[in-house]
């Protein structure tokens, strides 16, 4: 299987740290559900700030279900 994308979206002057913590919180669940090789960050745009995680295809369902990303992509 290949790895995805999963993208989260936060406005506002506090959409950095917003951003930031929700990182945390995505550490958080998925060390409490298994899901070992993954990588999340933080992207800061113009008008945004993205929160990011990448893990295998065989969480979609976990992942798409449990914390509704924005949208997700295909890595590769």
């Amino acid at each position: 299987m290949g790895a995805l994308r999963f993208h989260w979206d936060f406005f506002g002057p506090d959409a950095v740290p917003t951003a930031e913590h929700f990182v945390k919180h995505l550490h958080q669940f998925c060390e409490k559900e298994g899901v070992a090789e993954r990588k999340a960050w933080t992207t800061p745009l113009p008008i945004r700030c993205t929160a990011t995680l990448e893990c295998d295809e065989s969480h979609m369902l976990l992942i798409r279900d449990r914390l509704k990303p924005k949208r997700a992509e295909r890595v590769g």
